[in-house]
C-alpha cells in the first residue's frame, strides 16, 4: 500500500507545475509539466485522492527541512564554522547568500504553497457520508495550516514575497503579477484564512497510520499554534497588546484542548541539577526524560509527549530527501567525523553565567553552584546532558586526531519542528508583551497553575487584565506544582515546573532570579512586627510593568537558549526580540556580532561584512525577485 501511495505521489508532483511569480517570477518554479493530475474533475472527492496529495504536499515539505532548521541557527549567535564547513553553509554564517547557495532556493517554498493552493481549490469540501459529517474537511484545515506555516518561513526568511493563493498551473499565470506581501500582511491575510478553521477542526487531523515508520498524527502544523506564531510575529511587529494577547490565546488553546475536553498537558517535571545538600560538585540528578526525547525511540505520538510536528526525512543517504543535519552537527563516519557548526563562545558564556541554585539537604534552604567546571556542569546543566564534544577520533590512514562532537538533538533521520516545551515559551513571550509579565515569570520560575495566579498574578493586576488573564485557565487538580519536598524525597507527584529549574536548580529559592517589584515606603513605627513580616501587595503601576517586561523579555531570550539551543529557532527568536526594543538593527548587530564573545566582535564584523544594523540585511534575495522592501 505505501509503495502504491508514494508511486502515486510521484506522479502527482511531477503532474502539477509549480508556477507562481511576480514579473515573470517562472524562474521559481520548475515548469517541466503543464499537465495537472485531477484536472478532468472539479474536485477532489476520493479518498484515495485526497491521500494521494497531502501526502505529496508532505513530501514537499521536505526540501525545506533542513533549511528551516539551518537558517534559524547558522545566521544567530549559538553556533560557528569549522574547518569542513561547506561553502554555502559558511555563506548563510556569515550573511553572504548568494543566488547560487543551495539554502537560497524560494521555488522549493513555492512548491510546498503550491500544491496546497492545488489542494484547496480543488478539494470538495462540501461532501459528506451518511451521518452527515464533512469528509475531506479535516485535510483541508490541515492543508490550509501548512500553507500558512510555510508562508511564514518564507517571508520572515525573505522579508517580502510574492503572493499568491489560487493554484498556478500554466505559464502565462506564472508570469502575471503578483502583489508583494511582508511579515505583517502575510500574517493578517493567515490568520484572517485560518481562524474560522480553528474553533471546527482545532484538534482533529487525518489519520493515515504510519507513514515512513512515522506517526501521521506528528505530521500536521497544529492551527492554533500556527496562529498563535502569526499573532506573536503580527505582535512584534506592530506593538499591539491585543495581537499579543490573541496569540496568548491560541498557544493556551493548544495546550488546553490538545488531548479533548477538559484534558491537560502540562510542562512536565523533568530537570538535571545537583544533589540536595552536594558541596563536592561530583553527584547530579537528572529524569531520564529529558535525556532520551530526541532519541528515534521517543519520536512517536503520546498524550504527554514532548514531540508535536515534525517534517520526516529519507533513510538512505542517497535518497532525494535525506536529512544532513545529523551530518552538520554530530561526529559521524558519513562526514568524516568531521562536524561543521559547532557551539559558538556566546552559548557557552549564556549556559555558564546562570547561577544554578542547589537545595540543601533538607529543602528548607538554598546555595549555588561553584563557576569553573569541567564538562559543562557550571551554570545551567542541560548543555551537559546533549552536549558532548570531549572525545576524539584518530583517523586510520593518517594517525590524525579529529576531536568529535555529538549533539543528542540530532540522532534522527527526522527534522523536529514543535515541540511542548517551546509553546509554553512562545506563551510566555506572548503573555509578557500581553501586559501580564508576572504570567509570563511565572512559566520561567515555578510553573504556572490557578493557584499560582491567585498567589503572584491577580493580587497585583488590574480588574480588567485579572478578568481577561482568568481566561487562561490551568487546574490546580491537573496542572500540579513540582514542589521542594518532591525534588529532595525523587517521588515527583508534580507535572508542572518552571522551565528555568530544567538545568538551573531549584529557581522558586534562586535569588538571582527575582522579578521587580515596587519599593514599598513606610515608617517603622506605623507598623507591628506581625504586619512587617506581611507580604505588601500593592497594585502594578504602568511604569513596573514596562520595567518588568523588559526584565522578563531578557529572561524568556536566554531560556530559548537553554532551552532550545540547535533547533533552529535562534535567529527567529532574536529578530523577534529586536522589533520589539526601540533600536531593531543596533540590537541584532549587538547579538549577531557577539557570536565569538566581545573581544572577537570587530573581527566577526569584518567577516560578516554586512551591516546588520541596516534591517534589510537580515533577509535573503534572490536575482531582484524577492527579498526585502521598505
Amino acid at each position: 500500500m505505501m509503495k502504491m501511495i508514494m508511486k502515486r505521489i510521484k506522479i502527482f508532483l511531477c503532474a502539477i507545475s509549480v508556477v507562481c511569480g511576480f514579473s515573470a517570477c517562472s524562474d521559481f518554479f520548475d515548469q517541466s509539466s503543464e499537465q495537472v493530475i485531477f484536472t478532468e474533475k472539479e474536485h477532489l472527492n476520493q479518498a484515495t485522492d485526497t491521500v494521494y496529495s497531502v501526502t505529496g504536499i508532505i513530501n514537499k515539505l521536505q526540501a525545506i527541512a533542513d533549511r528551516t532548521i539551518l537558517l534559524g541557527e547558522a545566521r544567530g549567535d549559538l553556533v560557528d564554522v569549522t574547518n569542513a564547513t561547506n561553502s554555502d553553509l559558511r555563506d548563510v554564517a556569515f550573511f553572504n547568500i548568494g543566488d547560487s547557495n543551495v539554502y537560497n532556493r524560494p521555488s522549493d517554498y513555492y512548491a510546498v504553497i503550491n500544491n496546497c493552493n492545488y489542494y484547496v481549490a480543488h478539494a470538495d469540501t462540501a461532501l459528506k457520508n451518511n451521518r452527515n459529517e464533512y469528509i475531506f474537511m479535516k485535510e483541508y484545515a490541515a492543508v490550509k495550516a501548512i500553507r500558512a506555516w510555510t508562508y511564514l518561513q518564507l517571508v520572515i526568511n525573505y522579508g517580502s514575497v510574492p503572493f499568491v493563493t489560487d493554484p498556478v498551473l500554466t505559464k502565462q499565470e506564472a508570469e502575471a503579477d503578483y502583489p508583494f506581501y511582508g511579515i505583517e500582511d502575510v500574517c493578517r491575510y493567515f490568520i484572517k484564512d485560518l481562524e474560522p478553521l480553528a474553533e471546527l477542526y482545532k484538534r482533529e487531523y487525518p489519520s493515515y497510520g504510519n507513514i515512513a515508520s512515522v506517526d501521521s498524527k506528528l505530521l500536521w502544523f497544529p492551527i492554533n499554534i500556527v496562529l498563535g506564531d502569526l499573532n506573536l510575529w503580527l505582535a512584534c511587529i506592530t506593538h499591539d497588546q491585543a495581537t499579543y494577547r490573541e496569540a496568548a490565546m491560541r498557544y493556551y488553546k493548544y495546550l488546553n484542548e490538545r488531548n479533548g475536553d477538559n484534558s491537560y498537558y502540562p510542562i512536565g517535571a523533568n530537570y538535571v541539577t545537583w544533589m540536595p545538600g552536594i558541596s563536592d560538585w561530583d553527584s547530579y540528578t537528572y529524569s531520564t526524560a529529558l535525556t532520551n526525547f530526541y532519541s528515534e525511540r521517543d519520536e512517536k505520538y503520546a498524550e504527554q509527549g514532548e514531540l508535536i510536528t515534525l517534517i520526516p526525512g529519507d533513510s538512505l543517504r542517497s535518497d532525494k530527501n535525506y536529512s544532513q543535519l545529523r551530518n552538520i552537527f554530530n561526529s559521524r563516519s558519513e562526514n568524516d567525523y568531521r562536524v561543521s557548526l559547532v557551539p559558538s563562545k556566546s552559548l557557552f558564556t549564556t549556559f555558564e553565567s546562570q547561577e544554578h541554585c542547589v537545595l540543601s539537604a533538607d529543602g528548607q534552604t538554598a546555595y549555588y553552584s561553584a563557576k569553573g567546571l569541567s564538562d559543562h556542569r557550571s551554570g545551567d546543566m542541560r548543555l551537559m546532558i546533549i552536549l558532548d564534544d570531549d572525545g576524539y577520533y584518530v583517523d586510520r590512514s593518517t594517525n590524525e586526531r579529529i576531536e568529535t562532537q555529538y549533539i543528542d538533538k540530532y540522532e534522527s533521520k527526522n527534522i523536529h519542528i514543535y515541540r511542548r516545551t517551546q509553546i509554553y515559551l512562545r506563551l510566555a513571550e506572548a503573555l509578557n508583551g500581553a501586559g501580564l509579565p508576572r504570567m509570563a515569570f511565572d512559566i520561567l520560575s515555578t510553573g504556572l497553575n490557578d493557584d499560582v495566579m491567585e498567589e503572584t498574578v491577580y493580587p497585583y493586576c488590574s480588574q480588567s487584565d485579572s478578568l481577561w488573564a482568568s481566561q487562561i485557565y490551568f487546574p490546580s487538580s491537573r496542572y500540579e506544582i513540582f514542589t521542594s519536598e518532591q525534588m529532595i524525597s525523587g517521588r515527583s507527584n508534580g507535572n508542572t515546573m518552571g522551565i528555568h529549574s530544567r538545568g538551573s536548580g531549584w529557581t522558586p529559592k534562586n535569588q538571582y532570579y527575582r522579578l521587580p517589584e515596587a519599593e514599598i515606603e513606610a515608617e517603622d513605627d506605623e507598623l507591628s512586627d506581625e504586619e512587617e513580616e506581611e507580604k505588601v501587595i500593592v497594585k502594578d503601576t504602568p511604569e513596573l510593568i514596562k520595567k518588568q517586561q523588559a526584565f522578563v523579555d531578557s529572561l524568556i531570550l536566554n531560556e530559548n537558549v537553554l532551552e532550545m539551543c540547535f533547533e533552529g529557532t535562534r535567529f527567529y527568536d532574536l529578530m523577534r526580540y529586536a522589533y520589539r526594543q526601540d533600536n531593531p538593527g543596533k540590537t541584532m548587530a549587538q547579538y549577531i556580532y557577539g557570536r565569538r564573545g566581545d573581544l572577537e566582535r570587530n573581527t566577526l564584523r569584518g567577516e560578516i561584512k554586512k551591516d546588520l544594523s541596516d534591517q534589510k540585511n537580515w533577509f535573503l534575495s534572490w536575482k531582484g525577485k524577492i527579498g526585502f522592501k521598505r
